[in-house]
């Protein structure tokens, strides 16, 4: 079997992605909030709570994630890459899913769709002032140069249903500044949750998810590993769907 990451429902090739399946995929997938009328035992929801879109998809991981998780949902994957953008739709039509999975190849930033969505996920590109990765490609996925934090908020922002929300995981310190341009912009967090690799160590990466009506955050906080090195409970919770060995 080729490169990849298997998981209950589906397999994840990513030889020829430029950022293999990781952590930050896993957990976004598994935490973004679902529209509220769509969730993953709903047998009928509104047109408009069920259009997903995935932007800067990589694999396909966190669309396949969000498709075994809402099964009314079509999603729309949009990728740059050309060679991760054939790799995520070899990834789809393999999947269970595949009927409910469509692959954009292309920039999202010129996107002009006709419908818009209830939920945006994205795990974006946020090194800044860093020196080039080697690889192109690994640079074009690492680095905000391909997709700047102000100009995704305005798109999402434009491809947003009113009531629809937009998740995304960054590290610690870029999720500061995006919050900041997020307020600046008019979003409302309607989520956070700090990740730590152990309860002892600084949070390494936020998951956020932002709407553009005015409501309250709920605050979160997950642990990854435990003391021992294992992982914890509230991860394995959050994964047991997706993992094999969970």
């Amino acid at each position: 079997m080729s490169s990849g990451f298997k998981c209950k429902q589906f397999f994840v090739g990513h030889a020829q992605c430029a950022m293999k399946v990781g952590t930050d995929g896993l957990l976004l997938g598994a935490w973004a909030s679902l529209p509220s009328g769509i969730s993953p035992t709903a047998t009928a929801a509104t047109a408009a709570e069920c259009t997903f879109l995935d932007i800067g998809t990589g694999s396909g991981l966190i669309s396949l994630m969000l498709a075994q998780r809402a099964p009314l949902a079509q999603i729309s994957a949009v990728e740059l890459d050309p060679a991760a953008a054939t790799q995520a739709k070899f990834n789809f039509q393999q999947s269970p899913f595949a009927s409910r999975l469509q692959l954009l190849k292309g920039d999202i930033l010129t996107y002009q769709p006709a419908e818009r969505y209830a939920l945006i996920v994205s795990n974006p590109p946020f090194f800044e002032n860093a020196l080039p990765a080697a690889d192109p490609k690994r640079h074009q996925a690492r680095h905000t140069a391909s997709l700047p934090l102000p100009l995704l908020l305005a798109k999402a922002a434009e491809l947003l249903t009113p009531d629809g929300s937009f998740a995304l995981i960054l590290p610690e310190a870029a999720a500061e500044t995006f919050s900041h341009l997020a307020h600046q912009q008019g979003w409302f967090a309607l989520a956070s949750c700090q990740v730590q690799s152990r309860a002892d160590k600084a949070p390494i990466r936020r998951l956020m998810q932002w709407q553009r009506q005015r409501c309250q955050t709920a605050k979160q906080q997950l642990v990854i590993h435990n003391d021992d090195g294992s992982y914890s409970a509230p991860y394995r919770a959050l994964l047991r769907d997706f993992y094999l060995n969970f």
